[in-house]
């Protein structure tokens, strides 16, 4: 059998031909000294392809991929049209197309409700403060239209004729100037008009007073005598002793004062008394506007009271709730809702007459009040009620069968001055206020 023989000679053998040696100069290999690091490797101009590369290309030449995001590639073709803005449906690895993905909303949504929520109940008052400040009241308002004359927190002398009467000290300013009278000079009676003055002020004008708190101011201008009997009234009221007949006061859980202003007309005259001294006479009409208090609506259902005169020492209205005493200055005023911005005016007429003594022929302390006579009468307060205030009825609250239950006189006008003040004790009714 015929054996190849080899073509040339390997480069061990050291064999040579004619013409140059195949694998270079000397029979050595041109690679041998090349060393493939890495900093070889980076440089290369030409990079061979992966398997896969290969293999994907040829695979792809004649079947394109289809991209299952929806994402376009160069042989998707020009892009289709979107209709009223709305892209195309995103298709799935085979073809199909798949839901939209919605965003999701809800969680959001939820963790903010919750933590309203959260707020809400920590401050309920501070909500229901805001609700109504911007929406008003949480209870719907009457479908009738308030009448014209019905007084209400806004226009508390809707309906009255005080409503242009004076306010203040100013309205009990005399017509005349006051001259010498008697012993008295004409600067000595103004003096004593003055000070009739201050002392009609204190205890019918005076803010704190009115709302239901102890009359100092007035108290302090009493003679020894008079204030005794004064002070007597304010601890232990009664029907013999009635702190009402000296003071206007009203007790803060049945009725709150509107305002601290209140209206009032009358007339002051100065007469003599012989040697005796000077008489100053004044008969005087105070209206009160007033809205109801948090327990009006349930005094009204049962007007007479069923324990103690409520005033132990003049001071402090009696126990409450849970038997604290509360000062009539941190009672809590009724909330204005529906119907309750009603108000109510009360009327009180005081036909008084005051004596200043001769000096020379009595001996008094100066500087002091000393009553010769007191007359009043009340229009719109409960009748029977000797607790040392004054209790107004409320239309909102009136019963509807028999509202002048309990009225023994017969009907008048509060603003009558015509005639002296009914002394007699009966209770009637009052035909506005």
């Amino acid at each position: 059998m015929p054996i190849a023989e080899d073509p040339e000679p390997r480069p061990h053998e050291g064999g040579k031909q004619d013409g140059p040696a195949p694998s270079g100069e000397d029979g050595k290999d041109p690679f041998a000294d090349l060393v493939l690091d890495e900093e070889f490797i980076r440089g290369a101009s030409v990079k061979e392809q992966t398997g896969r590369t290969r293999m994907l290309a040829a695979q792809w030449k004649h079947t394109p991929p289809v991209d299952p995001g929806g994402r376009r590639s160069v042989n998707d073709g020009p892009r289709p049209r979107k209709r009223f803005g709305r892209g195309p449906k995103p298709v799935d690895a085979w073809g199909s197309s798949r839901p939209r993905r919605r965003p999701e909303w809800r969680a959001p949504v939820l963790v903010v409700l919750a933590v309203v929520l959260v707020l809400a109940a920590l401050n309920v008052d501070g909500l229901r403060s805001w609700y109504s400040d911007r929406f008003g009241s949480g209870t719907a308002a009457p479908a009738q239209p308030v009448a014209p004359d019905q007084p209400t927190v806004d226009h508390p002398w809707a309906g009255s004729p005080a409503e242009g009467w004076p306010t203040g000290i100013a309205g009990f300013e005399p017509k005349e100037a006051p001259t010498a009278v008697g012993v008295f000079t004409a600067e000595q009676v103004a003096g004593q008009v003055k000070l009739v003055k201050q002392y009609l002020a204190a205890a019918n004008l005076d803010p704190g007073t009115v709302a239901g708190g102890r009359p100092e101011a007035a108290l302090a201008l009493l003679s020894p005598d008079t204030l005794a009997s004064a002070e007597k009234a304010l601890a232990r009221p009664s029907a013999e002793h009635d702190p009402t007949t000296w003071f206007s006061r009203f007790d803060g859980r049945d009725a709150v004062p509107v305002g601290d202003t209140y209206r009032l007309q009358g007339r002051i005259s100065v007469e003599g008394d012989g040697e005796q001294g000077v008489l100053v006479r004044t008969d005087f009409i105070y209206v009160y506007p007033l809205r109801p208090g948090p327990d009006a609506a349930k005094r009204a259902a049962a007007p007479k009271p069923s324990a103690p005169p409520r005033p132990s020492d003049g001071r402090t209205p009696p126990a409450t709730d849970g038997g604290a005493v509360k000062p009539v200055g941190l009672l809590t005023p009724a909330a204005d809702v529906a119907g309750d911005t009603w108000t109510a005016r009360t009327v009180v007429r005081r036909v008084d007459t005051f004596r200043f003594h001769a000096p020379a022929r009595y001996d008094v302390e100066p500087g002091k009040i000393y009553f010769e006579q007191r007359t009043s009468s009340i229009g719109n307060s409960e009748c029977g009620a000797y607790d040392g205030y004054y209790h107004p009825q409320f239309a909102q609250f009136a019963p509807l069968e028999s509202p002048d239950q309990g009225a023994t006189g017969p009907a008048r006008d509060p603003y009558d001055q015509s005639r002296e003040p009914r002394s007699d004790g009966s209770c009637g009714t009052v035909t506005r206020s």
